[in-house]
C-alpha cells in the first residue's frame, strides 16, 4: 500500500471531510513515533504491536560480489513486535 493509497484509506475509515485532513494525521502518526523511538522509548499499540530500539554491535560483512571481508559498524535499528491480534487476524 503505498501513502496515497494509505491517506485515501483513512480518510474513509475516519470518516474525514478532506485528504488533507487525511494526511495531516498520516504525517503526525508517523512523526509522533519517529521522535519517540530517536529519543529510545518504546512506542506500544494494543492490538497492533509494539517499537523498540535494538542496538545493533560491529561484525564482520562479506561483499557478495567479491567476496572481500567489510566491517559493518554498529548502529540502532527499529524492533517491530506484532501484537497478539494482529498475529490473530493474519
Amino acid at each position: 500500500m503505498t501513502k496515497p493509497e494509505f491517506v485515501k484509506a483513512l480518510k474513509e475509515k475516519a470518516g474525514l471531510s478532506s485528504n488533507a485532513q487525511a494526511e495531516a494525521a498520516y504525517d503526525s502518526l508517523f512523526a509522533i513515533l519517529a521522535d519517540t523511538l530517536k529519543k529510545g522509548d518504546a512506542v506500544s499499540i494494543m492490538g497492533f504491536g509494539s517499537f523498540k530500539t535494538v542496538h545493533r554491535a560491529a561484525r564482520k560483512g562479506r561483499n557478495p560480489q567479491t567476496g572481500k571481508e567489510i566491517n559493518i559498524p554498529a548502529h540502532k535499528a527499529v524492533k517491530f513486535t506484532p501484537g497478539k491480534a494482529l498475529k490473530e487476524n493474519l
